[in-house]
C-alpha cells in the first residue's frame, strides 16, 4: 500500500525546516521562519521539527510556551498588547485590560470573531513612567484610559 502524497503545507514546512536545520541552535530560527511564512507555527510542523532536530514534543512545547511571540494559530490583522507589569498595574492597567477584553468579547490571546484584533498580555513595554501602556501592532501608546483604549480598539476594527 502506497502512502498518501504529502500535503503542500507539509512540503513548505519541510523546506523551511531544512533551510535552517544545519544552523547552530536552529530551533528558534526555524520557529521564526515558520511563523513568518504561515502567521503561526502550524501543528503539522511539530513532528517534522522534532524528527529533524531529534527533540521531544515536550522540549518543543517548552520553547514555544516560554517565548510568548510564537503562536499555534494566526493572529488577527492587528495585535494589541497591554502591559501587565507592576508599574502599569499601579496606574490602572488591570481595569484597562478588563474593559478591553470585555469590549472585544475574548480572553487573553483571543482573536475577535471578525479576525481584526488579537489581544495579548505583555510584561513591560518600557513606558513605566507613562502607564498604563499598550502596543497596537508596532506602535507603543502610553497614559491610556478606558476611553482611549476603546478608541484604539475601534480603529483596529473591533
Amino acid at each position: 500500500m502506497q502512502s498518501a502524497e504529502p500535503r503542500a503545507e507539509d512540503i513548505e514546512i519541510r523546506a523551511i525546516i531544512d533551510e535552517h536545520a544545519e544552523m547552530e541552535g536552529p530551533l528558534l530560527p526555524i520557529l521564526h521562519a515558520l511563523q513568518e511564512h504561515f502567521g503561526c507555527v502550524p501543528q503539522a510542523a511539530t513532528p517534522i521539527i522534532c524528527d529533524v532536530l531529534n527533540i521531544s514534543r515536550a522540549e518543543l512545547h517548552g520553547v514555544m510556551s516560554f517565548y510568548h511571540d510564537f503562536r499555534e494559530v494566526p493572529a488577527g490583522r492587528h495585535v494589541v498588547r497591554i502591559c501587565r507589569a507592576e508599574a502599569c498595574q499601579a496606574m490602572g492597567a488591570n481595569a484597562l485590560a478588563d474593559a478591553a477584553l470585555s469590549q472585544l468579547g475574548v480572553a487573553w490571546h483571543g482573536t475577535t470573531a471578525n479576525g481584526a484584533v488579537t489581544i495579548e498580555p505583555v510584561y513591560c513595554l518600557g513606558l513605566c513612567a507613562c502607564g498604563p501602556a499598550a502596543m497596537v501592532d508596532d506602535k507603543v501608546v502610553g497614559r491610556l484610559d478606558a476611553s482611549r483604549m476603546s478608541e484604539l480598539l475601534k480603529e483596529a476594527g473591533a
